[in-house]
This record gives C-alpha cells, sequence and structure tokens, in this order.
C-alpha cells in the first residue's frame, strides 16, 4: 500500500505529524545482525528540527523505541518495530488551516482524495513522516555492513537557490559534509548559504536547491531488470521524499547536449576488474550497477510554508487569503541530506537481498 516500500526489506510507516507518534515496521531483517538504539538515534539526532539556527524551532528530542524484532543486541529475523513520540506538538497553530487550504502543501489534494486530513502539520504529508524513513535506514545500514560491507552512502547540499558548491564526490567524506550546519562538502560555500538562508526567513519566505549522493564501493550486479531498474527504484525512492521536484543521475539533463562518442563511457581492466574510463553512465548501466560510483541529485522546491499572505479558497469553496503560521523550515535542504541517504540505503539493501534470493550472491561473469 501508499506507506509501505520495498521488497526483500520491506518498511511500513506510520503516524501523523502531530499525532502521538510516528515510526516504522521493517519486515526483511536477516537474523544475528548486531544492532542497538544508538545505531537508530544516531541518524535521527541529524534529521531532527531544532538542531541549528537555520532549520525549524520545533523542539523535539526525536527519542528511538525499538518495541521488538531484537533480543541481546541482535535482530531476531523477526518484524523491528521503532517508534518516536511526538512531544512539542501545537496544533492550535493550525486553527486557520482547518479551513482554509495552504497553497502548494497536501491539504486540498488530501480532502479531495480522503475527504477527510489530518488538520494539523500536514499529517502523513509532513516531513515528520521521514522519521520511518530514517529509522529504518539505520537497520539496513547494519545489514549493508554485515552482509556487503564497504558500501558508503554520502549526501550533501549541492546547492541552495543560486548558491553553488563545489564537492569532489571522489574524495568528500561524511567529516566534511558534517562539520558545517549546511551539510555542503564546500567550506567556501557555508556562509554564503547560512546567510542566505536567515536572509529569506526574515523575508518570511523560502528556498530550495539541491542535494547530490553518491554510493561508492557498491559492486556490480545490483539492479532488476526492466521495471526495477536500480535508477528507476532510486528515482521513485527520492521523489517520494517530501518537497521533491526532479531526480537526475550520471549526466543527467546535461548528457542531451552530448553526442554517442562523448557520452559513452569505455571499458578497460583495471587490477583485475572491468572499470570504466568516464563515469557519465553514473554508475549504472541497463539498469543495474557496473561497480562504478553512483552519483545522482535530488531537487527540492522552496519550502511551502511562507509568513506572508497568499491568495486560496476555503473547504466550503470561498476565495480567501491565508498567512502561514507555526514552525518551519525556511530551507529543507541542510536536513533533506539524512533523508535522501536514507532512502538510497533501503534501495541498496532491499536489491541486495533480493540478488542474495535470486542468485545467491553475484557471479562471475561467464563466457
Amino acid at each position: 500500500m501508499s506507506s509501505t516500500f520495498g521488497h526483500a526489506f520491506r518498511i511500513h510507516t506510520f503516524g501523523e505529524s502531530h499525532g502521538g507518534g510516528v515510526g516504522v515496521v521493517i519486515d526483511g531483517v536477516p537474523p544475528r545482525v548486531p544492532l542497538s538504539v544508538a545505531d537508530i538515534q544516531h541518524e535521527l539526532d541529524r534529521r531532527r528540527p531544532g538542531q541549528s539556527e537555520i532549520v525549524t524551532p520545533r523542539k523535539e528530542a526525536d527519542r528511538a523505541e525499538i518495541l521488538s524484532g531484537m533480543v541481546d543486541g541482535l535482530t531476531l529475523g523477526t518484524p523491528i518495530a521503532v517508534i518516536v513520540r511526538n512531544e512539542d506538538q501545537r496544533p492550535g497553530a493550525y486553527d486557520e488551516m482547518a479551513v482554509k487550504y495552504r497553497p502548494s502543501h497536501a491539504d486540498y489534494t488530501y480532502d479531495a482524495k480522503y475527504g477527510i486530513r489530518a488538520l494539523s502539520g500536514g499529517g502523513r504529508a509532513s516531513a515528520r513522516e521521514t522519521i520511518g524513513r530514517v529509522a529504518a535506514a539505520a537497520v539496513a545500514k547494519k545489514v549493508l555492513d554485515h552482509l556487503a560491507p564497504g558500501i558508503e552512502v554520502l549526501a550533501w547540499v549541492k546547492s541552495i537557490h543560486d548558491l553553488n558548491a563545489t564537492v569532489d564526490p571522489e574524495t568528500v567524506t561524511a567529516g566534511d559534509i558534517e562539520s558545517n550546519i549546511v551539510r555542503t562538502g564546500d567550506p567556501a560555500m557555508v556562509e554564503a548559504m547560512i546567510e542566505r538562508i536567515k536572509q529569506v526567513r526574515g523575508e518570511g519566505n523560502s528556498i530550495g536547491g539541491v542535494v547530490e549522493c553518491v554510493i561508492r564501493g557498491c559492486p556490480p550486479g545490483l539492479g532488476e531488470p526492466v521495471f526495477d531498474k536500480l535508477e528507476a527504484e532510486l528515482a521513485k525512492a527520492m521523489l517520494s521524499l517530501p518537497a521533491t521536484k526532479g531526480f537526475e543521475i550520471g549526466s543527467g539533463f546535461a548528457g542531451t547536449l552530448l553526442t554517442g562518442r562523448e557520452h559513452n563511457d569505455p571499458f578497460r581492466m583495471v587490477d583485475g576488474k572491468v572499470r570504466t574510463t568516464s563515469n557519465r553512465s553514473g554508475g549504472i548501466q541497463g539498469g543495474i550497477s557496473n561497480g562504478e560510483n553512483i552519483l545522482f541529485r535530488v531537487a527540492f522546491k522552496p519550502t511551502a510554508t511562507i509568513m506572508v499572505s497568499q491568495e486560496t479558497v476555503t473547504s466550503g469553496g470561498e476565495n480567501t487569503e491565508l498567512a502561514g503560521r507555526g514552525r518551519h523550515d525556511a530551507c529543507v535542504l541542510p536536513r533533506a541530506v539524512p533523508m535522501v541517504e536514507a532512502m538510497a540505503i533501503l534501495v541498496l539493501c532491499d536489491h541486495l537481498l533480493r540478488q542474495r534470493g535470486q542468485v545467491g550472491g553475484f557471479p562471475a561473469p561467464g563466457p
């Protein structure tokens, strides 16, 4: 159903933004994988609100509780349930939105689909739903480390509005990214990006940007032709995140400006392995990983909630105006970084387990 993601490694998220809590049920986790609450908490701390001066001031500790699927620090192979209780709820801030549709939010479309909606904070459409995804990805990362060590997923802020960072996907480190509150890998752009976010927030406005992500150490062979191509799965995963508006991999749209001779990635043998001398394919060919770094970008729109009056309509069909209320990010990019990483990890874990289930691993290419 709509709240379920994955096949062999399957997650089901639940909860509303201002309800009792949010969380996830994870199925398909192999047994005897080492796991602790601290593994999950570390990732939740990276996406939680209130972590810096440039994100929403909502105060949530986002403390994870593991309810099932573990004993003595090891997974049982049974479903793992993780819940995070909501603590800093202010549903009163949404009283006006109960009858007025917020521009570019899911208020109207949820009403159109269900005839009912969670009135506070967007309910399931809120980015708070991603807590379950990030928690599940922390578990998936432990599975990857256990079954296929060496895979590394790193995302960073590539651009905010018209400010563009210069980051080398081959050499950037987690330390580089986490050393600043913007989560960009370019130290020269940190202050400019911070000031731009502060400026726009002071105007009651918002801005968007691009998150770039690299997957290193992915073995060749992951991905399922025809409909579950690895890049198609990554695209679906990324575009399921709130506020996303675009996805491109490898050369992306810029590749349309090249000829085939310019765009192709020639093969060579290097240290006994098949390698490519360039990587315009972005590490995936025919929907299957080729062993090179997988590189993609995700576009995030400006945050829909702005603190200025806009035209809208009421649920009763009357024209009116509405100004934003509550606590919101003026730019979602810094908190989107761990969300992008999480969805990439979930896709990789699912396809690794599917590969093991179908062919038992990665057979050597035959004649």
